[in-house]
């Protein structure tokens, strides 16, 4: 597929994920951990991931692209004491280089700041590498602020609304 074509949402789709799709997950984590120069899952933190998935510990999504899982977006809620609200808190969100710019990231966003505004967050949270300059800029791009003492991307109070009225 030439990268000059305009690729729309009929040509992946986003879920939640269910218990068979685990080690396409575990797979994509080792992904995401060889691309940010770290250590994998062990095999017993694979064990830990599946069965955590049984609890409410973690929610997950996962991208489905050429009859493949290509990626997924790892999220919990937190709260904040000082906005007295939950947060929506973003542990992950991976995506395979061979299904990346068609949309797939912006789509797991679109989605959790939904859901973050839907169900009364004061914010939604995530992390990004200081040299992950392109991913910070994205995120920018939909109006999250990059606060570098922390590397903490924020969607906040109107910010938080006008990005879920954009979704």
């Amino acid at each position: 597929m030439s990268k000059h074509l305009l690729v729309t949402a009929d040509d992946f789709g986003i879920r939640a994920a269910r218990a068979d799709d685990l080690p396409a997950v575990v797979g994509l984590v080792r992904a995401l951990a060889e691309f940010e120069k770290l250590t994998g899952p062990d095999a017993e933190a694979e064990a830990r991931l599946m069965a955590d998935f049984q609890t409410d510990r973690y929610r997950l999504l996962v991208a489905d692209h050429d009859a493949r899982v290509v990626g997924y977006a790892l999220y919990f809620m937190t709260y904040s004491t000082f906005l007295a609200r939950p947060s929506l808190y973003l542990e992950d969100l991976f995506v395979l280089p061979d299904a990346r710019r068609l949309g797939i990231g912006t789509a797991f966003l679109k989605r959790l700041i939904e859901q973050a505004a839907a169900t009364g967050c004061g914010r939604f949270e995530w992390t990004v590498l200081d040299w992950n300059e392109s991913a910070q800029a994205f995120y920018r791009s939909l109006g999250a602020e990059v606060l570098p003492e922390w590397r903490i991307c924020r969607l906040e109070g109107d910010k938080l609304l006008a990005a879920a009225r954009k979704a």
